[in-house]
């Protein structure tokens, strides 16, 4: 296809698809779908070899959010079943992490449900961040706390944090049908506090909430003119008890799609996969790896992965290699103009670093079972549909009787916040 020529010879050169371009790559059949793949995996190996970044979140606290984020398990008006619980002490955070660490996740993602942290929360999160560096040397972190105030992001990077997250989740345009109780624009100054403060910015987007072909574009696109180093693909959770509980719009093939559509848009970014995926991929899990160079391993904020040791051999069944503490995430020019790489080192051109989230959340990498880490809680009387939100459920989706495969996504019952080994 001369689409996807032109999208390699532009993913090599790191130069910006068109608009249309990207929105062709979403409307290629399935027929198409392995051309896709094998032409974004060019793109994707170009800047990040057969590597593959493994990140682990831990849930500081969980549920108890003000903000009605429609998508989020953790929403204050959620009626899902999900952990409640106020924040882990240091300690318990920092074994929690070290399970992640050990492994072979390289990226601590350290998520709080709520509309923003606190002075106090800061200072919490502070001695968290201390805790997890003095027992785990050169281990990355990543912070999703949500809405940040000035000086927040300042403090977080004295205190050790590699990165900060949160997402974009869905364009400005659709922005309002899916949370009224803080701003798109508000998200934006988050990421960019991140930026100023030396914090490398993870933002990303969920996927699967009734959006149209071209809120995807544009939430993409505003994230690369954003720029962050990182970019967490969710696919949206559809937790019962949430206002999007009814929203199975997606199918493996369109997933894959989507993260074609960003490597062409972000060819040299840390691209993530998600909350959602073993929900949404399935079986077809090892095909994304063409696309992405990272992933979470374990469980996420609210609901439960795969099993650890799953997920390592699936890397490498698909021929893919964890990425080592010693390897630099990024690309050299990315992770040059941040000042080193997050704490990592290689003199080799495919290098750089990157960060995290669930399912259909947002920040770092996960949602919660239907969210994600930012502001993720909410109201609960007044629901808002997304617009463009549509009733139809793909068939593959679905079992013999037409019903919801609701059985797909198990909420977290071990790991942080619990008495029961976490899942790593």
């Amino acid at each position: 296809m001369d689409l996807l020529n032109t999208l390699v010879d532009k993913g090599l050169r790191r130069e910006l698809p068109t608009r249309e371009e990207a929105l062709a790559v979403l409307a290629t059949s399935d027929d198409e779908l392995l051309d896709v793949v094998a032409a974004a995996g060019k793109v994707r190996r170009q800047w990040f070899g057969r590597r593959v970044k493994l990140n682990y979140l831990v849930n500081l606290k969980s549920g108890l959010c003000p903000e009605d984020c429609s998508y989020c398990s953790q929403r204050l008006g959620s009626k899902a079943g999900i952990l409640k619980y106020t924040w882990l002490k240091p300690d318990e955070a920092s074994r929690a992490a070290a399970a992640g660490v050990a492994g072979g996740a390289k990226r601590v993602c350290l998520v709080a449900s709520g509309r923003g942290p606190t002075d106090r929360d800061v200072d919490r999160v502070s001695k968290t961040i201390e805790a997890i560096k003095e027992e785990n040397e050169g281990i990355e972190v990543c912070a999703c706390l949500g809405l940040l105030s000035d000086g927040q992001a300042d403090r977080l990077r004295s205190a050790g944090a590699d990165a900060y997250n949160h997402n974009l989740n869905t364009s400005e345009e659709t922005y309002g049908a899916i949370t009224t109780t803080h701003t798109y624009a508000d998200r934006v100054e988050t990421v960019q506090q991140a930026q100023a403060a030396g914090l490398s910015a993870c933002s990303g987007l969920i996927a699967g909430m009734g959006e149209s072909d071209k809120d995807l574009v544009d939430v993409v696109f505003a994230l690369r003119d954003l720029d962050p180093d990182s970019v967490p693909v969710n696919f949206l959770i559809p937790f019962e008890g949430t206002p999007l509980a009814k929203e199975w719009n997606l199918t493996p093939q369109r997933c894959l799609r989507i993260l074609a559509m960003v490597r062409f848009v972000c060819p040299d970014v840390e691209v993530r996969l998600a909350g959602g995926r073993e929900v949404h991929l399935r079986s077809m899990q090892p095909l994304a790896l063409h696309l992405v160079n990272s992933i979470f391993l374990g469980d996420y904020l609210t609901s439960e992965g795969q099993a650890g040791q799953t997920d390592l051999d699936m890397i490498a069944d698909a021929g893919f290699e964890v990425e080592g503490a010693g390897t630099t995430t990024l690309p050299r020019h990315r992770a040059d103009a941040l000042g080193g790489g997050c704490g990592s080192q290689d003199a080799t051109a495919g290098a750089g670093c990157g960060s995290h989230d669930d399912a259909g959340a947002a920040g770092c990498g996960s949602h919660g079972g239907g969210g994600g880490c930012g502001p993720c809680g909410g109201h609960g009387e007044q629901e808002q549909q997304p617009a463009g939100a549509v009733e139809s459920v793909p068939a593959s989706r679905t079992d013999a009787a037409g019903a919801a495969r609701t059985d797909l996504v198990a909420v977290r019952r071990r790991g942080a916040g619990t008495d029961l080994a976490p899942n790593a």
